[in-house]
C-alpha cells in the first residue's frame, strides 16, 4: 500500500493508504482525527471542512495523494495548548453550538473568512455555505462578528 506524507496540525504524519482514499477517512479512520464531520460526502455541507496550506477546503472531496507534502489543519490545530483561537472563544461566547455536529467546519470557513475578510459585512458572512441543520445562523453571525471585533488590528 502507498505511503502518504503531509503536514497535519504542525506535525508531520506519514500513513499507508490507497492514493485515492478521501483524506477525510485518512483523517478519521487511520489518523483518529475526529473534528472533521462526514456529512454528505460531496464537499455540499462542509461540515469536514478544514485548512489545506492555509485555505479552507473539503477532505471529503480530496484524496489522501492530493494532499502529500502539504500543510493541513483540522479543528483539533486551531488552539495553541489550553488557549482556544479567537474564533473558538467567541463560539463559546455567543452560545452557538446547538446539536455541536457541523461546529467543526463552521468554525475553520469562519477562520477562513477571517482571513480574507477581517471585518466582514452581514452579507460577507452570510455567503458561508455551511449548512447547520439546527438553525444557528444567528448565533454564527454574531460570533464571528464578536471575533472579528476582537482581533488585534495591524
Amino acid at each position: 500500500m502507498p505511503s502518504h506524507t503531509f503536514v497535519l496540525n504542525g506535525r508531520p504524519v506519514t500513513v499507508e493508504a490507497p492514493d485515492d482514499m478521501p483524506l477525510l477517512w485518512v483523517l478519521r479512520d487511520k489518523l483518529g482525527v475526529t473534528g472533521p464531520k462526514y456529512g454528505c460526502g460531496v464537499g455540499v455541507c462542509r461540515s469536514c471542512t478544514s485548512h489545506l496550506d492555509g485555505e479552507e477546503f473539503q477532505p471529503c472531496t480530496r484524496t489522501v495523494k492530493d494532499c502529500a507534502g502539504r500543510s493541513v489543519t483540522t479543528i483539533e490545530g486551531l488552539a495553541t495548548g489550553d488557549t482556544l483561537h479567537p474564533v473558538q472563544e467567541a463560539w463559546l461566547a455567543c452560545d452557538v453550538a446547538q446539536c455541536g455536529f457541523c461546529q467543526p467546519g463552521q468554525i475553520m470557513t469562519a477562520v477562513a473568512l477571517l482571513r480574507r475578510t477581517p471585518n466582514p459585512t452581514d452579507a460577507d458572512i452570510d455567503r458561508i455555505q455551511n449548512i447547520c441543520r439546527c438553525g444557528t445562523y444567528p448565533r454564527i453571525r454574531a460570533a464571528i462578528k464578536l471575533a472579528a471585533a476582537r482581533r488585534p488590528r495591524a
